[in-house]
């Protein structure tokens, strides 16, 4: 039988959608919690989906502890391979986000120190860590004449101590609540997530009235 291929019929090709797509559908409307018990279980889309919303920002956050970018990137990557080999026996986690940023500030530092043969803690480091942009910060503190406050606000913001400037960092930049900062940055109480985020605040406002500048 001869077939006329004008009289063929072209089945349309549906593209299907991406593997990393159907894995942010999937857990897009799920609680940390859940995403983190999947993932424990065993679900390998789970951990994929962990490491895709996560891995950017923990890069920004961990280069804010050190300039070594292979060391960032190292000790990214050995906390995701660490966490894959105790999937089973994985403690329960209600914020993702902060319990990862606990894990690499702990690592970080570790490594630091290993490195430079210091003890050094959060707060110890020096002034240069946990540099604040003062493209955001200036919506913590709203200047009439913005543009002619940027160098002001720089300046007070240098003074502050890296811890103050961490937990800035974490609320205003990081978007976290004060319970995941107080995990992050291994404090027993909500409270003093908040106080120093205040304390931190206060000295902003102090700073910026003490400048010679500020009734010129």
């Amino acid at each position: 039988m001869n077939i006329n291929p004008k009289n063929k019929t072209t089945v349309p090709v549906i593209p299907l959608p991406s593997r990393h797509a159907v894995t942010m559908e999937i857990f897009k409307d799920k609680t940390d919690t859940e995403i983190w018990s999947a993932f424990d279980a065993g679900d390998e889309m789970a951990f994929n989906y962990i490491y895709r919303i996560h891995a950017a920002s923990l890069f920004g956050f961990g280069s804010q502890i050190s300039k070594d970018q292979g060391m960032v990137q190292d000790c990214i990557q050995n906390i995701f391979i660490g966490l894959r080999k105790k999937r089973g026996s994985l403690s329960e986690v209600k914020s993702i986000k902060s319990y990862l940023y606990k894990c690499l500030q702990r690592d970080l530092i570790r490594e630091l120190n290993k490195n430079q043969g210091t003890n050094v803690t959060i707060e110890g480091l020096d002034r240069s860590f946990f540099h604040i942009e003062v493209s955001f910060e200036t919506k913590l503190i709203q200047q009439e004449n913005e543009s002619e406050q940027k160098a002001l606000i720089q300046e007070a913001l240098n003074q502050l101590t890296p811890r103050q400037r961490q937990a800035v960092v974490l609320l205003y930049e990081e978007g976290m609540t004060y319970k995941e900062i107080a995990e992050v940055m291994d404090l027993n109480e909500v409270k003093s997530a908040r106080k120093i985020v205040y304390r931190a605040l206060d000295s902003l406002k102090v700073l910026l009235k003490k400048s010679p500048n500020k009734d010129a």
